[in-house]
């Protein structure tokens, strides 16, 4: 268990950092930013290049909303659920104070800007609603964890997860992040939340709530959807041990 907790507190820690350092860091870099579709590659390889590395050890879900909807999946057992949350959240954590201490290396970076952190109403990047963000969240969050689900059932090609799910979370971001800087994971949201402080505080609550709700009903569909399994495999496509 240990091993599975600290495969989740560096992995969260690999996704913070990689994916808010590309929005932070690159984003709009003059002559030379990433802009939008860079940084939803930098998220969706963050977590495929992880997949591969510790999936076998932890599942690597680096999301307490993709441990959740697991667990409502029938994949994972709920007394392992809040040492899950806990190691990503604190990996998250982790990787924002990385991300900062490099931030801040350059004249006049100001942290309270944003950096990379998720908002709703005048702090989404398009002025989009509450409702907006909400219903984002939600639909994300499903697809997400259907797609997991889905990637990892016994039945699907070995080895080949860790792609469809780094690849949906890259189309997740394309999609939604004018909408709400894209959260789909509590974890994420609240390392660079907890540096910006303010504003990022104050709207941390929705990027708990809607990924959860999204989760466990993205995990609740694709029990019904998927069936039976004749045996569940891990996120990296190999079979576990019994």
């Amino acid at each position: 268990m240990l091993r599975k907790l600290i495969a989740e507190f560096i992995g969260t820690g690999w996704l913070v950092l990689g994916g808010c350092g590309a929005a932070v860091l690159d984003a709009a870099f003059p002559q030379l930013g990433v802009g939008f579709v860079g940084v939803a590659l930098a998220f969706g390889l963050t977590v495929l290049t992880m997949a591969y590395a510790i999936g076998h050890v932890s599942g690597c879900h680096l999301n307490p909303a993709v441990s959740v909807g697991l667990w409502a999946g029938g994949r994972f057992k709920g007394s392992e659920l809040l040492p899950y949350i806990v190691a990503q959240v604190l990996g998250a954590l982790a990787g924002a104070a990385c991300l900062y201490a490099i931030a801040t290396g350059k004249a006049g970076f100001d942290v309270h800007a944003g950096f990379a952190s998720n908002g709703y109403g005048e702090h989404s990047p398009g002025g989009y609603t509450l409702a907006a963000a909400i219903v984002c969240e939600v639909i994300m969050t499903f697809a997400f964890l259907f797609v997991i689900m889905g990637s990892t059932h016994g039945n699907a090609p070995r080895g080949f997860a860790p792609i469809a799910i780094g690849l949906c979370l890259t189309l997740i971001h394309l999609i939604s992040i004018p909408v709400t800087n894209t959260s789909v994971n509590p974890a994420r949201s609240t390392g660079p939340a907890l540096f910006a402080g303010g504003w990022a505080l104050d709207q941390l609550w929705l990027f708990w709530v809607a990924p959860l709700i999204g989760g466990v009903l993205g995990g609740a569909a694709y029990r019904w959807v998927g069936g039976e399994e004749p045996r569940p495999v891990e996120i990296s496509g190999e079979v576990p041990a019994r």
